[in-house]
């Protein structure tokens, strides 16, 4: 899952891709009303049961991103978190193969560092436990 508004990511391994554990994933992650767009998977289909909107993009006739309301935006679209996945996908290349046992905690740490947006000389201080710079007083 991917905000739009909060462009926050959330990953998860999952042993299964079914409609059951999607629709607890979206349950978790997401509030009642709140609008997911995706492709046209067949699990995804229940989504307005779960009182969440659900708006679609067919791939197989090659559509990509659509404008629904008409103001000239393709609101329409699942390309940013296929992005995200792309990006998953080529960070674990590097690794040259990574045993499952150890696929959640790399999923983990990518998504912490896709969430973090911004590192500051602050932030990277504080990761090994160096307290901040403070001004002196003159």
């Amino acid at each position: 899952m991917v905000g739009r508004e909060s462009d926050q990511v959330r990953l998860e391994v999952v042993a299964h891709s079914d409609r059951e554990t999607l629709e607890d994933g979206v349950d978790r992650t997401t509030l009642e009303g709140t609008m997911v767009y995706t492709d046209e998977w067949r699990a995804y289909g229940r989504l307005p049961t779960m009182k969440r909107r659900h708006a679609t993009v067919c791939h197989a006739d090659r559509q990509w991103a659509r404008d629904d309301d008409g103001d000239g935006i393709r609101e329409v679209h699942d390309n940013t978190l296929e992005g995200i996945w792309t990006g998953l996908r080529n960070d674990l290349r590097t690794f040259r193969g990574v045993s499952k046992h150890f696929l959640a905690q790399y999923v983990a740490m990518f998504q912490w560092s896709d969430n973090i947006k911004a590192v500051t000389a602050e932030f990277l201080r504080t990761l090994p436990g160096i307290a901040p710079f403070t001004k002196s007083a003159s």
